[in-house]
This record gives structure tokens, C-alpha cells and sequence, in this order.
């Protein structure tokens, strides 16, 4: 049995060469308005030596030292096993966060239960910028931040239920990620989270924005927008759509998806990722064994249909006129929106 009066938080962060972001970091921590908390840094063989620098100056930290760099999700899972709370923070390393962004998720948890909570997501060089108001997924697969690039007018002030709570910072209890077998070690990074927050819903398990509680990101300190992350993008994706969706529901809506990965592939000559393109359909044809295995384990575990998920699935993604205003973003975003609710007609009329 949880208790509610004043739990022990555990707060993980994975870090990889983050520098003195991560210092800023826990500093932030330090300042919480609620205190009965832990701090747990595992590290992903940083060559930069900040997990060592955090230790020397917070000594109170729990720095857990992995032996190989096992990605987002295994290294998540790592601080997972060693948590001594019964509710869990996942929190990126470039973060800040507002002395009362714990009180109020925690307030949030005991009005509304089990679910998977996410704060206010500001930026830290300009703080009336808004990096997500919670996370949407679109149908085909892609995962998105609401909001992103606007300015911060409280234009989403209650609390709301969304697609998925961001991996930036997302707080639940140990209890529902056990549920929900953690984080998937395949996926390594990228789509962590819309994965973590699609087999939730498929299992019952509500994703919720916080609006009152708020932290500041730095976005993408690592990969930022390259080849690289593009390719981890399109292999999880993939790899989601194939073990997400029932062969019945992917099967309506493949006509749709064909039409749509034709687009993908324009946008990614045009961006120069081609390449990224092709290592991520290898990789997944690579594993079809393995995505055969995970697509039989969470159709036995889904207790929510497809019908019922996608109802609150998007069919375009956000993009904001600061982030970019490119003719070919809105020609993108009209085709696979057309496309969208294509498929999903195929898939709730059947």
C-alpha cells in the first residue's frame, strides 16, 4: 500500500556527457519545496567525467556507474531497479526545475490515481517558451510535443488527459512501471516514452498534463537534429506500428501507411538522411523475430482495443510557425493528415 501522506520520491536521472547541465540539475533539485526525496544519477560511460564532478559536489547523490552505454531505456530501467520509492521521476540531466514542480505532481496523483504524469515543459534560455503541454501520437506512429515553440499565454491550465507523458520528466509509480515491464531495451532511445505511454493505454493506464507543476529543458543537448537520431526516430516508429497494432487493425490501414512511408522517404532525400532511412528498414527487417515475439506479448496483455486508442490519436502533427514555416512542412503535414484520416475511416468502419 502507497503512502500518500509523504512518499518517498525517487529521482532518476541518466546522464551521458551532460556537463554542467547536470550540476544545474540536481542544484535545481536541491531546492524543492517538497523534500523527502532521493537522487539517483546512472551514467552511460560519460567521457566528459560529470557524473563524477556531481558526486564530488553532492555527495548525497546515489551514482550508479553503468559498464557500457545501455541507452535511454535500459539505463532508466537500471535507476528503476535500484529505487527505494513507491513513485519514480524520470528526469533528463538538462533540466531546472520550479521549487513546487514535485507538490504538484504529487497533489495531481492523489486527485486522479494510477497514471503517468508530466509538468509543464518551459525552455531554460527563454523561459516564456513552451517545449510541451504533453505529448500527442499521431496514427502512423509519430510522436509529438504540443505546443512546442509558443510563447507560454497559460493557454492549457488544467489538468489534462494527453497521448503520453514526455521522457523529459514523467512521474508514476514504481508499481505501474513494473506493470508495464519498464522501459523496452530495444528501443534504446527515441519513442521511449510514446512507447512507454501507448502500452499504457492499451492496458487502462492514463497519461496526464500538470500544468502547475513546471520545469525548464534544454532540447536535444545530445544527438540534437541528425542523421543519427533521425534514423533512431523512423526504426522506432516502426518497430511500434508493427507491435503496437493488431495485424487486423495494421492490415486496414496498410494501403495508407504505404502511401505515407513514400512521403517519408521524399522528406528524408531532402533532408539528406537517406541513409538513416535505409539503416532503420535494415534494422527492423533485421529483427523480425524479435518484433514477432513483442507484438504476441502486448496482444496478450492489451485489455483497450485499437478502436478505442486511436480515438485519441492525431492525424496531423503540431508544427509551429517558429519551428519552421517551410512550404514543404505544410504540404507534409496536409498529405499525411489526408492520409490519416484515410486510414482511420478504414479502421473504425470495419
Amino acid at each position: 500500500m502507497i503512502n500518500l501522506d509523504r512518499p518517498l520520491i525517487s529521482i532518476i536521472i541518466l546522464n551521458y556527457n551532460a556537463g554542467k547541465l547536470l550540476l544545474n540539475c540536481v542544484e535545481s533539485i536541491l531546492h524543492s519545496n517538497y523534500n523527502n526525496f532521493e537522487i539517483i544519477v546512472v551514467d552511460n560511460i560519460s567521457n566528459d567525467e560529470s557524473h563524477k564532478h556531481c558526486k564530488e559536489k553532492f555527495e548525497q547523490i546515489n551514482l550508479i556507474e553503468n559498464h557500457e552505454n545501455l541507452g535511454y531505456c535500459e539505463g532508466n530501467n537500471v535507476g528503476i531497479r535500484n529505487a527505494k520509492g513507491d513513485f519514480v521521476i524520470i528526469l533528463n540531466p538538462d533540466t531546472e526545475v520550479d521549487p513546487l514542480w514535485l507538490d504538484e505532481l504529487l497533489s495531481t496523483y492523489r486527485e486522479f490515481g494510477e497514471g503517468i504524469y508530466q509538468p509543464k515543459i518551459l525552455s531554460v534560455d527563454e523561459r516564456n517558451v513552451l517545449q510541451s503541454t504533453g505529448n500527442k501520437i499521431h496514427l502512423f506512429g509519430f510522436g509529438y510535443s504540443r505546443d512546442l515553440g509558443i510563447i507560454d499565454t497559460n493557454q492549457h491550465n488544467k489538468i489534462e488527459h494527453i497521448g503520453y507523458a514526455a521522457g523529459t520528466c514523467l512521474f508514476t509509480s514504481v508499481g505501474i512501471l513494473q506493470r508495464l515491464d519498464m522501459f523496452d531495451p530495444f528501443i534504446f532511445l527515441y519513442h521511449d516514452d510514446l512507447d512507454l505511454g501507448w502500452r499504457a493505454w492499451q492496458q487502462g493506464i492514463k497519461s496526464y498534463y500538470v500544468p502547475k507543476s513546471v520545469i525548464y529543458h534544454v532540447k536535444s543537448y545530445n544527438l540534437k537534429w541528425s542523421a543519427q537520431k533521425f534514423f533512431w526516430l523512423e526504426r522506432n516508429r516502426k518497430y511500434c506500428l508493427l507491435t503496437h497494432y493488431s495485424k487486423e487493425t495494421y492490415k486496414k490501414m496498410a494501403f495508407w501507411l504505404a502511401l505515407a512511408d513514400i512521403l517519408i522517404w521524399f522528406v528524408y532525400l531532402t533532408k539528406g538522411f537517406v541513409k538513416a532511412k535505409i539503416r532503420a528498414e535494415q534494422e527492423i527487417k533485421k529483427n523480425k523475430d524479435k518484433i514477432a515475439k513483442k507484438y504476441i506479448e502486448l496482444e496478450n496483455k492489451k485489455i483497450v482495443s485499437d478502436k478505442e486508442v486511436i480515438k485519441n490519436f492525431s492525424d496531423t502533427i503540431f508544427v509551429s510557425d517558429n519551428i519552421s514555416r517551410g512550404l514543404l512542412s505544410s504540404i507534409f503535414n496536409s498529405l499525411l493528415g489526408f492520409m490519416s484520416r484515410r486510414a482511420r475511416k478504414s479502421i473504425l468502419s470495419g
